[in-house]
């Protein structure tokens, strides 16, 4: 779901004055725990410059928290669910009072626009508030199985768990396992992505302040060397990440082989099929939607629309709404120069191999923020289903029009990729929008839906190479992941019936 950008390493020392923010610490035990070694810097994208410094923790910085989390596991663990949610009920109140300064912060260190800032909280307080209706939904299961012999199914917490989170979400993303996780029981580590670092620990501000006892959340800075870790430690019981599919891949080998739950989503490809008989303005308006929300940085971006026999007036109502967009207030800038560049090159690679460039975002500056990453909607038409800029994660504004003679050709194209996050059909058409339900290789499905993720209690997650391991990361189906069950029989009634299992 992300791209491997190079880091900006910086020396250690005392953090520059002309910083905004001081050097980020690590969270352990409720207490702040700074960093030793090597750090990196927290930019700024919308105009490059270095707002924070966040240290590169280890394996040391992984076994503290551990350590913490198993102390606070016994406790937590044995309060009631409808008594450790009560923590949550607080937390949501919270991250509404402080919503407009949460989604600053998401602005500041990632870039997003502010309505989409706000959007990423408005999630996290919609996942926080499932959390809540968790004594509901988690009850166990109790049945006469035979006369007098009775069996019971109660859900218990894993212990100590942890996320692995990327740069594009800094809030949403640690939701989807922070909130349930927590009220099953279990304690957490979050290891967010050390390009968006404060929002972390805003998070963790804020879970202290609604009474979260200390131990039970915990945040450890770093990269790739703090993140192999956390899928190695022997005292982590699952681990849930979100990123790339190599880097997905990686994770999941890693931390299964280690013994642990690990659920892996990954990177994604996903197709639009826009029919003749769409409604022009709705499809026109809700795939440029799906493919410049979050500048194209996000897992549910429409990368690729499948444009089916005549639709050139769709298209061209799509292209004059592209142009209309403004870098700076329409689109947020990329999350670093590494990846403003990787998308450049796509557009000019695809351009070179005969695509037509409708919209041309390449280029982009904003007045006073000429250090910025900017790079706007770009449109491309006639592109061929083997070019890489077709197949391949862009994670950018840029939409790739494919084009097909009927329904079949358009499905044949949606198929043909690893991927299976989403797929959606603009269309007036039942019987259309059935056949993509039955027929498309994706895990979720819009019908004049640019972006289908499903909202609470649905479970969000993909198909294919978009996901390793069993379950989804959020809803009804994140329980059985963070929790493990215990089956209880039980017989009273020495005069009740016997049979074959039970004397």
């Amino acid at each position: 779901m992300t791209s491997v950008e190079s880091p900006t390493l910086a020396p250690s020392g005392p953090s520059g004055s002309a910083r905004k923010y001081p050097d980020v610490t690590h969270l352990i035990g409720g207490e702040p725990v700074a960093g030793a070694g090597r750090f990196q810097d927290v930019v700024d994208p919308s105009d490059g410059s270095v707002i924070s410094r966040v240290p590169l923790g280890s394996a040391v910085e992984v076994e503290q928290a551990v350590a913490a989390a198993r102390r606070a596991f016994p406790g937590w663990a044995a309060m009631p669910i409808k008594e450790r949610v009560q923590v949550f009920y607080r937390y949501k109140a919270l991250l509404e009072r402080h919503l407009v300064e949460l989604g600053a912060l998401i602005t500041e260190e990632h870039g997003k626009v502010r309505a989409e800032a706000e959007a990423e909280i408005l999630k996290a307080i919609e996942l926080t508030e499932f959390a809540c209706s968790l004594p509901q939904l988690a009850g166990g299961e109790v049945l006469e199985v035979s006369r007098g012999v009775e069996c019971r199914l109660e859900r218990h917490p894993l212990g100590v768990v942890a996320a692995i989170t990327p740069f594009n979400f800094p809030s949403m993303v640690p939701h989807w396992s922070l909130a349930n996780a927590m009220a099953l029981g279990n304690t957490f580590i979050l290891k967010p992505s050390e390009q968006v670092p404060l929002s972390a620990g805003r998070i963790a501000e804020l879970l202290r302040k609604a009474g979260l006892p200390d131990g039970v959340f915990n945040v450890v800075h770093g990269g790739r060397e703090a993140a192999e870790a956390h899928c190695e430690h022997p005292g982590i019981e699952a681990v849930t990440f979100v990123g790339s599919t190599a880097v997905a891949k990686e994770v999941y080998r890693r931390g299964t082989a280690a013994l642990k739950r690990v659920l892996a989503l990954g990177g994604a490809k996903n197709h639009v099929i826009v029919m003749p008989d769409a409604d022009p303005e709705m499809a026109a308006s809700g795939v440029l939607a799906a493919m410049s929300g979050c500048t194209g940085q996000r897992c549910m971006a429409a990368s690729v629309m499948v444009a089916v026999s005549a639709t050139d007036h769709i298209v061209q109502r799509l292209a004059e709404q592209a142009r209309a967009m403004v870098p700076g207030r329409d689109v947020g800038p990329v999350i670093s120069p590494e990846a403003r560049d990787r998308i450049e090159r796509y557009i000019t690679e695809a351009e070179r191999e005969g695509a037509t460039v409708l919209v041309d975002g390449r280029g982009a500056e904003v007045a006073g923020k000429e250090g910025g990453y900017y790079i706007g909607p770009t449109v491309l038409d006639h592109v061929r289903p083997e070019m890489r800029i077709a197949r391949e994660e862009v994670f950018g504004p840029v939409l790739a029009i494919v084009r097909s003679r009927d329904l079949d050709e358009a499905l044949a194209v949606e198929n043909a990729s690893p991927y299976g996050n989403a797929a959606s059909v603009f269309t007036e058409s039942g019987g259309t929008a059935r056949r993509l339900m039955e027929s498309a290789g994706a895990g979720m499905i819009g019908v004049n839906v640019g972006v289908p993720v499903p909202r609470e209690p649905f479970s969000f997650g993909g198909w294919n190479d978009s996901k390793f391991g069993v379950g989804d990361i959020t809803g009804r189906g994140s329980i059985e992941f963070w929790t493990k069950a215990r089956k209880i029989t039980t017989k009273w009634n020495r005069e009740a019936g016997t049979n074959w299992m039970a004397k």
